[in-house]
């Protein structure tokens, strides 16, 4: 209950005189599936058309779970701006879905409200399931599938951009990660198309929106597997590092080289560094390949100042990997070594040659 009484606060101990006077509804006498609801209409400012729901509800296996979303203002049927944004009352109101609804009761004041919700199933809306080829969903799948707001016009969109018809479970997980209409039609228009609901699914689960789409597209990649965008993603390459690595002067480069550099840290700040130091014939791979050894600015500036100006890249990659550090190099100078290229310096240190 921590979440509730965080939320409404002072007006729960109201919320529970509210109950005790409310009369018992029949749909909620009849529902195997309520719980508490909560809304604050003042979570978007300025005013907006959605408002922040979450339902909180017991689960048939035991342990308590919450979902929160946004939903449409027109979709809380029966509640009163007046009575949402006044000084405390009750209400009564319904959010309503194609699979079901949600029958709410409970109290409002200054636009934050909580109560009890009853739910009930839409039997039309599982005749039409069946009717395009589904099985019958049970009443759990059926109160989920409206917790998801899986309506009738998102499986007819799934079946028109050619999708793989599902199990109402897969219609389920749809739903329960946010795989809306809107969603579906945005990639759809960008040409991702995929075939699979576990792949749109898999697609939203990692933050893959029509936004990030759309620009990668606008900086040239333009048809990228689903499964591929999704590693970009995963891996952190975001337009900003694309454009950042192609001012750097590696333009137009395989997505999976951007990806291996952003795993690697190369980041652009390091590159330009790097070249300000006279590295200015690199590949990103040679980049990545200094990172990967834990070449850095400061080993590269203590290596040069330790008196070897003209240090190539891999020298400096063989430094790092046999312990050569510009303090050993100045440790041996100290004690009369001098006058030695970097392969003799890293003979004496793999020797343990320690001055």
């Amino acid at each position: 209950m921590k979440s509730l009484t965080g939320t409404a606060g002072p007006m729960f101990a109201c919320l529970l005189a509210a109950f005790a006077v409310l009369p018992s509804s029949p749909v909620e006498a009849q529902s195997r599936f309520e719980g508490q609801w909560i809304i604050d209409l003042n979570a978007f400012k300025p005013a907006s058309d959605r408002v922040q729901i979450s339902l909180r509800y017991e689960s048939e296996k035991g342990g308590t779970n919450e979902t929160s979303r946004l939903v449409a203002r027109e979709q809380l049927k029966g509640l009163a701006e007046a009575q949402a944004l006044g000084g405390g009352s009750t209400v009564q109101f319904q959010i309503e879905r194609d699979a079901g609804a949600f029958n709410c009761e409970g109290w409002f004041r200054a636009g934050k409200g909580s109560g009890h919700f009853a739910f009930a199933g839409n039997q039309n809306y599982a005749a039409e399931l069946r009717r395009r080829g589904y099985e019958a969903p049970s009443d759990e799948q059926l109160f989920r599938l409206a917790l998801g707001d899986v309506s009738l016009a998102l499986i007819d969109e799934l079946r028109a951009q050619g999708y793989e018809r599902s199990s109402i479970d897969q219609l389920v997980r749809v739903g329960a990660h946010g795989v809306t209409i809107q969603y579906i039609r945005e990639l759809g228009a960008l040409g991702y198309r995929v075939g699979q609901v576990d792949m749109l699914v898999r697609m939203r689960d990692h933050g893959v929106t029509p936004d990030y789409v759309r620009e990668l597209q606008t900086l040239g990649y333009r048809e990228l597997p689903a499964d591929q965008i999704v590693r970009a993603r995963d891996h952190g390459v975001t337009p900003e590092f694309v454009r950042e690595i192609a001012a750097a002067g590696f333009k137009a480069l395989p997505i999976e080289q951007i990806i291996r550099a952003r795993d690697h840290a190369v980041a652009p700040d390091f590159i330009r560094e790097t070249r300000a130091l006279g590295y200015t014939n690199l590949s990103l791979e040679d980049f990545v390949r200094m990172r990967d050894h834990g070449v850095t600015l400061q080993f590269i500036q203590g290596i040069r100042q330790a008196g070897f100006d003209n240090i190539s890249a891999e020298e400096l990659v063989r430094c790092r990997d046999h312990g050569v550090t510009p303090e050993y190099i100045q440790n041996l100078r100290s004690r009369g070594i001098q006058n030695l290229t970097i392969d003799q310096v890293i003979r004496l240190r793999d020797h343990g040659i320690d001055g």
